[in-house]
């Protein structure tokens, strides 16, 4: 069930009504069959691989917490394996598979194992994370095992971020299952803002600009240089507006309810460096990372060598968390040696604002960091959205060689993206840069928030894309 539908806007009116109708002993049992309606609305089979895992962590959980010593690492260890394996099947089945096939065929062999006609559960390495996440915070101790089968199957398969994150911690979602939120009317008002922040997001900006960055990047043969730097950026506003849109839906339908989820992004296009743009983007991600693989792996409390090994290493698990193809591989790993440069760097880079006199212009140096990031960030972008790694690096050369007229499918398309774009640019530099730091939506002004919240809709029905798009993060 995608979050931009009318399927999903009946879905969300009758749950959360029942919801506060409902004495609070039975809601959870609302949230987990509605839940498991959501999810089933996709392929309803593979919520047969999702009750798998749930069980598989439940009981795991109670072991971790009831034993002791080497068994204790040994029930760790099973629930790894379980939801790992679940993942490695259904997501790198094939990829792996084909790269053995073209090992094997470079050497003079044959590959016997067949390929499979797998479809990926929708949300797979969401839900995945978000299960291990809690045995592993058993296992240290941090969290006590969760008694009530229901309850934890709910915070596995909680709908709001379900299939697309925020992957939420058990510290922080497990407990408000056993809250009451009683209805309030100011804390629904600020949750529907934020959904429909995120309607417009996706709606208005994402999927509009997917209409020309498809047609360029499926068709890159045919399109110049400048024309493909175009794609690029618009593809970076793209793929911004339609995760963080999904993510302020997601948020904003929690909140209704009385639920917290955590932030998911935070303005990432104004961060000065690659590792700023990395504790922006993905939140719930980039500190799960860092939390359960980049610590474990020694974090930089090693020497400078590993450290630097440490930090590549798990962009280049981030890449391929998010896809199986070689394209992400390349983005992750672009991304961590992005970070570990700007590391091995810092020293002579200050040294240069010094000469250049840039430390007396705060101002346009920040300017200068920001853009630096941005160019960097849509440059990585390009391994990201190119179908291929041949046709990334081919669309790169272009970029460089072919120069011409940007090519515009229809103006009032043009117009409606960059409106899009440049509206969420000043709603986000107000947000960074304003003494307050008040968004349109959350304004004191009664007043300035209403006519933001109707201006937002006029927008969507005038030039909203509604053909049901589906959210990009949804094939993670």
């Amino acid at each position: 069930m995608l979050f931009n539908s009318i399927h999903f806007a009946i879905f969300f009116v009758v749950v959360t009504t029942l919801y506060f109708v409902l004495a609070h002993k039975y809601r959870w049992l609302l949230l987990l069959s509605a839940s498991c309606y959501f999810y089933m609305a996709f392929v309803p089979v593979y919520i047969l691989i999702l009750g798998f895992t749930i069980v598989v962590d439940y009981f795991a959980g109670i072991y971790l917490e009831n034993s002791s010593g080497k068994q204790r690492k040994i029930y760790l260890i099973a629930s790894l394996i379980a939801n790992i394996g679940v993942l490695a099947f259904f997501k790198y089945y094939n990829f792996l598979n084909d790269n053995l096939s073209v090992l094997l065929n470079g050497l003079g062999y044959q590959n016997s194992i067949p390929r499979l006609s797998i479809l990926l559960p929708i949300g797979l390495s969401f839900h995945t994370f978000q299960a291990m996440s809690y045995t592993i915070e058993v296992y240290r101790g941090r969290q006590p095992a969760e008694r009530n089968f229901g309850i934890y199957a709910l915070y596995v398969m909680f709908y709001p971020q379900l299939v697309a994150g925020p992957i939420e911690r058990p510290q922080n979602l497990l407990h408000q299952f056993y809250e009451k939120h009683p209805f309030d009317y100011e804390r629904i008002v600020s949750g529907l803002r934020q959904m429909l922040w995120g309607l417009f997001k996706k709606i208005v900006i994402a999927d509009r600009l997917a209409i020309y960055v498809n047609t360029v990047y499926n068709n890159a043969e045919h399109h110049n240089g400048n024309t493909l730097v175009v794609a690029t950026i618009f593809f970076a506003f793209q793929i911004y507006c339609d995760f963080s849109g999904y993510s302020d839906i997601a948020i904003g339908a929690a909140r209704v309810m009385g639920f917290k989820l955590m932030t998911n992004f935070n303005r990432p296009y104004f961060s000065r460096n690659i590792s700023e743009f990395w504790k922006r983007w993905h939140i719930s991600l980039s500190t799960w990372f860092k939390d359960y693989l980049y610590i474990s792996l020694g974090g930089n409390r090693v020497s400078i060598p590993r450290w630097y090994f440490n930090l590549f290493f798990v962009f280049l698990v981030s890449g391929l968390w998010h896809g199986a193809n070689w394209t992400f591989l390349i983005w992750g790993g672009l991304n961590g040696l992005y970070l570990v440069f700007a590391l091995m760097t810092q020293h002579f880079r200050k040294g240069v604002d010094k000469v250049l006199g840039l430390t007396n212009l705060p101002g346009l140096n920040r300017l200068l960091e920001i853009s630096t990031t941005f160019i960097l960030a849509c440059f990585a972008w390009i391994f990201f959205r190119a179908n291929s790694v041949h046709d990334a690096f081919y669309i790169i050369r272009k970029m460089f060689t072919s120069r011409g007229p940007v090519y515009f499918q229809e103006p009032s398309m043009i117009i409606y993206a960059l409106f899009g774009i440049v509206f969420l640019i000043c709603v986000e530099w107000r947000q960074e840069f304003s003494p307050h730091r008040v968004s349109l939506l959350n304004n004191p002004h009664w007043l300035v928030r209403n006519l933001a919240c109707a201006m937002l809709i006029v927008l969507i029905l005038l030039i909203g894309v509604f053909d049901g798009g589906q959210f990009i993060y949804f094939q993670f």
